[in-house]
């Protein structure tokens, strides 16, 4: 008789676990399902500070372009460079009349007009 009695008791747990298996799953997908959730919002959290820290960033490079290209503009700035010429470099404009053209024939004098050579059919 301990034979049935171990079948049956052998039968009765399996039935138990029958029972009680619909119950373990369905709570482990509700667990997979509420960690799945939780992962999700911690990465759009993280994507979010993300997105800040880069609009930050962005913001602070737009800024130091727009300082640099003010500089550059104040460095090229004709005023500048004829002043660091004539101060720095202690340059001065050349006398009228010893500025000659790529033809070999020196420029007008500022003011006066010059009559200018063609070449080819008229």
């Amino acid at each position: 008789m301990s034979r049935g009695g171990q079948r049956g008791s052998r039968l009765t747990g399996l039935r138990v676990l029958l029972q009680l298996l619909p119950g373990v799953l369905l709570a482990s997908l509700f667990a997979a399902v509420g960690v799945f959730h939780v992962n999700s919002r911690v990465l759009v959290v993280d994507a979010g500070y993300r997105l800040s820290r880069l609009q930050e960033e962005n913001r602070q490079l737009t800024l130091k372009n727009d300082r640099l290209k003010l500089e550059l503009a104040t460095l090229l700035s004709p005023a500048r460079l004829e002043r660091l010429a004539r101060e720095t470099l202690q340059l001065q404009p050349p006398p009228a009349g010893t500025v000659l053209t790529l033809g070999g024939a020196p420029l007008p004098a500022p003011g006066k007009r010059q009559a200018v050579a063609r070449a080819g059919p008229p």
